[in-house]
């Protein structure tokens, strides 16, 4: 399965950890060369060593994964961390743009600063760097652009998290018209939207707080990093090529009961 991603050149924006570390993992499993961005040099070294020796253990001919320093909110950085990219791969072929934050504030709380930061990372950094890889995308051919949205601004609200929906609904009109303006190039561009799933965080929330969030999932568990990777991987193959503009909702059908009566 996904064949034609061995080889290829992924860059993977925040990738350091939870679903951006698994979406790089399945890339590596794969056979593809990933550059993962973040800002902390420290975690991404170790994990572009973690993903490269996890990879070679599942896959003889998995990929090799690097860690480039990069900071999605400013425009420069990405534009280096691409060039890096290139450099270091010589071309580039899926750009997964899934950098993001997500601080609660209620709206009557919000500060400027607050709001600025969310927009930053979340809906200019995946312009930024979708922007800066434009170049490199339409010279390979078969350039891939897949955006982590949510579920959350999209389809479905969380009291606190208004800026951090906005700015995941933002995403998917950037993705529209953007795939209108890529098709000539022969890029495609979709975008994931992600349900709850098990990241390093959730522990610390505790047993109970795991056990309301599957409450509301039909399928009865929460979603993987690798349940991710597949949708990501998908969208990156050959067999995706005639897809763009797209969203795929990977919630294990939580968006779907009108209540959790409607479960029964």
């Amino acid at each position: 399965m996904f064949e034609s991603i061995r080889g290829r050149s992924v860059l993977v924006t925040g990738g350091t950890k939870g679903i951006g570390k698994g979406i790089a993992a399945g890339f590596a499993n794969a056979g593809a060369r990933i550059a993962i961005t973040g800002r902390d040099a420290a975690s991404g070294e170790r994990a572009a060593e973690e993903l490269t020796a996890a990879a070679a253990d599942i896959n003889p001919a998995g990929g090799e994964v690097s860690y480039i320093s990069g900071d999605v909110s400013d425009h420069a950085s990405c534009r280096a961390m691409v060039a890096a990219t290139v450099g270091k791969h010589g071309g580039l072929d899926v750009v997964c743009c899934n950098a993001g934050i997500f601080p609660a504030s209620p709206v009557a709380e919000m500060t400027p600063g607050e709001l600025e930061d969310v927009l930053a990372t979340n809906l200019k950094g995946a312009i930024y760097t979708v922007q800066a890889a434009l170049p490199a995308l339409t010279e390979s051919g078969r350039g891939r652009v897949i955006l982590t949205s949510s579920i959350t601004g999209p389809i479905t609200g969380n009291a606190g998290w208004s800026h951090y929906g906005a700015s995941k609904a933002g995403q998917l009109g950037f993705m529209r018209s953007a795939a209108l303006e890529f098709a000539k190039s022969g890029i495609t561009i979709n975008a994931i939207m992600p349900g709850n799933i098990v990241t390093e965080g959730l522990e610390s929330l505790g047993p109970e707080y795991r056990a309301s969030m599957e409450a509301s999932i039909p399928l009865g568990r929460l979603g993987s990093v690798a349940d991710i990777a597949n949708a990501a991987l998908f969208l990156a193959s050959d067999e995706a090529g005639y897809i763009t503009a797209q969203t795929l909702v990977v919630d294990g059908g939580q968006t779907v009961p009108e209540s959790l009566q409607a479960m029964v």
